[in-house]
C-alpha cells in the first residue's frame, strides 16, 4: 500500500480503463486493465497487488477492491514516471527482490514435488525401527520437612491406611490436597532421587523415606505403562518438513557443484562495510 495515497478513494481514473467490458472467460493475467501514458497495467499486476493488501481489506466487496487497486497502481505509476534519477538503492532492491522471488519459486516447486507418502512412511519406519520402550509412571507422593515425619507417615501406610489419606493429612507439597497424585510422568520429569525411587517400585509398592532438595518423600507407584510412539499421522508434518529440507539441500549441493562460485577472501573486506548505507544514496 502507498503511504499518503488514499486507497479505495472515489475513482476519477476510470477513464484510463478500456471502455470495452471483458467477459470473465476472455481475461488473462496479461489483460490490460489500465494505462498511464504509454505504460500498460495488467490484471496480473493487480492480482499480485491484491495478495499484498493488509488483512483488514479482505472483507471489502470485490468491486471496491478492484477500483481501489486500479487507483493505487495508477497512482504508483504516475509517481514512478515522475522520478528522473533512479536511486541505487531502488536498483539493488529490485535485483534482490527478483532473486528472492525466483529462488522462492524453485524452493516451492521442490517442496511440493519432492515428498511422497511412500517416502514419509519409510522415514517413519526408519525413525522408530529401533526405538526403545520408554516407561511412564503414574505415581503419588507425600512430602514432609523431616525424616522422622516421613517415617511416621510410612508406618501409617504400612499399617493399612490409604496412601492418599495419609498424604492429605501430612504432606506439605502442593499435591497434598489431592492425595499426593502426580499424574503420569516420564523419565527426566522428576529430580533424579525421585525418579530412582519410583523406578525401583512395583505397582502398588511404597518407597522408604528418601530426601530431595524439596524435603523428605514417601512415594508410591500407582500404574506403569510404556510410552506410546507417535503415530504416522502425528509425525507427518515433521517428517515432510525434514524431507523437503533434505531435498532442497541436495539440490543446492548439486547446483553448487556445477557452478564456479567466488566468495570474498578472508580479510578482503572490512565487515564494517555492512553498515555503509550512504553508498546507496
Amino acid at each position: 500500500m502507498l503511504k499518503h495515497v488514499t486507497f479505495l478513494g472515489a475513482s476519477a481514473l476510470t477513464l484510463s480503463l478500456s471502455s470495452a467490458a471483458f467477459a470473465q472467460d476472455d481475461v488473462t493475467a496479461g489483460t490490460v486493465i489500465a494505462t498511464v501514458g504509454e505504460t500498460e497495467i495488467t490484471l496480473g499486476e493487480l492480482l499480485i497487488a491484491r495478495t499484498q493488501l493488509p488483512e483488514q481489506y479482505a472483507t471489502l466487496p470485490n468491486e471496491m477492491l478492484f477500483e481501489g487497486l486500479v487507483d493505487q497502481l495508477v497512482q504508483q505509476q504516475l509517481l514512478a514516471d515522475a522520478i528522473e534519477d533512479v536511486p541505487a538503492r531502488v536498483t539493488y532492491s529490485l535485483q534482490n527482490e527478483e532473486r528472492t522471488l525466483l529462488a522462492g519459486e524453485v524452493i516451492t516447486n521442490i517442496a511440493e514435488n519432492s515428498v511422497t507418502p511412500e517416502m514419509i512412511q519409510a522415514a517413519y519406519d526408519e525413525r522408530f525401527a529401533d526405538a526403545e520402550e520408554v516407561p511412564e509412571f503414574h505415581g503419588a507422593h507425600l512430602l514432609t520437612e523431616t525424616q522422622e515425619e516421613a517415617a511416621a507417615a510410612k508406618t501409617r501406610i504400612d499399617k493399612g491406611e490409604e496412601f492418599a489419606d495419609v498424604a492429605r493429612d501430612v504432606s506439605t507439597g502442593p499435591t497434598g490436597p489431592n492425595g499426593g497424585d502426580l499424574g503420569w510422568f516420564g523419565p527426566g520429569a522428576m529430580v533424579p532421587e525421585f525418579e530412582t525411587a519410583i523406578s525401583n517400585l512395583e505397582v502398588g509398592g511404597v518407597s522408604e523415606p528418601f530426601e530431595t532438595q524439596f524435603g523428605w518423600h514417601v512415594a508410591t507407584l500407582i500404574e506403569q505403562r510404556v510410552q506410546a510412539l507417535p503415530t504416522l499421522e502425528e509425525m507427518t508434518p515433521q517428517l515432510t518438513s525434514e524431507l523437503q529440507e533434505a531435498a532442497i539441500t541436495a539440490y543446492l549441493d548439486e547446483l553448487t557443484a556445477g557452478q564456479d562460485i567466488v566468495k570474498p577472501e578472508a580479510d578482503q573486506f572490512d565487515p564494517e562495510i555492512i553498515g555503509r548505507f550512504e553508498l546507496l544514496d
